[in-house]
């Protein structure tokens, strides 16, 4: 074997041979108008560059700016086909979701939501929902404490014992060959008379009905007030207040909705908070229209007996001309058979 040299130099273990080849990066100050990519995206394994290329002109793009198919097709030289299938690669793996909302006048139409780190959003969104959890199970009622030990039926009044101001010696026993008689049967207690029975509880009015289905359907305006049963029947009665206050579905659905926070986390208890403060005041009652007086009936047309002129009189005879000759002035001619 060869003489091993414990002088000879220590070969480095760690260094890092670099190739004269490959990217050199030259960077420059930017002034505002970029966008920030995660290398997750950029450097995906699984996703195509097609793909990466449209996620990262999708975060570019200001909100709003349509993303479909057809206007990506005209944007780039790639076809549709090519343009859809990088979409669904992008949907696969979390970074694209379309939504089908309906807007108010009855349209159905395609949201785009981009994320721009799937990864980040699930975690925070299972964290929400586990603060959201605990807050309720702190916030519900104890189990209710185990019935006491049952009280004693009562006795009735007769059958009480009479107490003693003395207490008395029981007196003993004498030995006898006859057996004892039979004690007579003590009465029954009389049983405990059952509860009445509750009425049965009243069943939601129409508005309480439309209430719930407003707070059920608010998910399709905005993904995030996706709401719980409990959130929805703890949220119906303020909801319903609204409604009988004169307030209509689109306007509640919209006072609701409005100019959301980028980053909501307590869905229900910032709706609970807008039904609290906005709460409109009650419709004032419709005043009530004057009562015209009905000017009564006039008397009925008679026929004068002597001048046959029709005048209006409660009963038949002769008009205020006949009955009056000398204030008129004129001379009246009877007409004669």
């Amino acid at each position: 074997m060869a003489e091993q040299k414990l002088n000879a130099p220590a070969r480095a273990q760690y260094e890092i041979r670099r190739s004269p080849a490959g990217v050199r990066k030259v960077t420059e100050y930017q002034d505002p108008g970029y966008t920030i990519v995660g290398n997750h995206l950029t450097q995906h394994r699984s996703l195509s560059g097609l793909a990466i290329g449209l996620a990262a002109h999708i975060q570019s793009l200001p909100e709003g700016a349509p993303v479909d198919i057809r206007t990506l097709a005209r944007r780039f030289p790639e076809g549709r086909d090519r343009i859809a299938a990088a979409l669904r690669e992008l949907e696969a793996y979390g970074y694209l979701e379309r939504v089908r909302r309906r807007t108010d006048d009855g349209r159905m139409v395609t949201v785009t939501l981009s994320y721009n780190n799937p990864e980040a959003t699930r975690a925070r969104r299972a964290r929400d929902a586990a603060e959201q959890a605990k807050r309720r199970t702190a916030v519900e009622p104890p189990p209710p404490a185990p019935d006491p030990d049952p009280v004693p039926l009562p006795v009735p009044v007769g059958q009480l014992p009479q107490p003693d101001h003395a207490p008395r010696a029981s007196p003993t026993p004498k030995a006898s060959s006859e057996p004892p008689p039979n004690p007579a049967p003590r009465p029954s207690p009389a049983p405990n008379p059952s509860p009445a029975p509750r009425p049965p509880e009243p069943t939601t009015d129409e508005h309480h009905t439309l209430a719930s289905a407003l707070l059920a359907n608010l998910r399709r305006d905005d993904p995030r007030l996706l709401l719980s049963v409990r959130d929805i029947h703890r949220l119906t009665p303020p909801v319903a207040a609204w409604l009988e206050r004169g307030a209509s579905p689109e306007a509640v659905r919209g006072a609701l909705t409005a100019g959301l926070p980028p980053t909501l986390r307590h869905p229900a208890a910032l709706l609970a908070h807008r039904l609290t403060e906005l709460l409109p005041p009650p419709l004032p009652a419709a005043p009530t229209p004057p009562r015209v007086a009905t000017p009564p009936a006039p008397p009925p047309l008679q026929t004068c007996d002597g001048c046959e002129r029709a005048f209006r009189a409660p009963a038949p005879g002769l008009c205020r001309d006949c009955r009056h000759p000398g204030r008129s002035g004129t001379q009246r001619r009877f007409l004669t058979p």
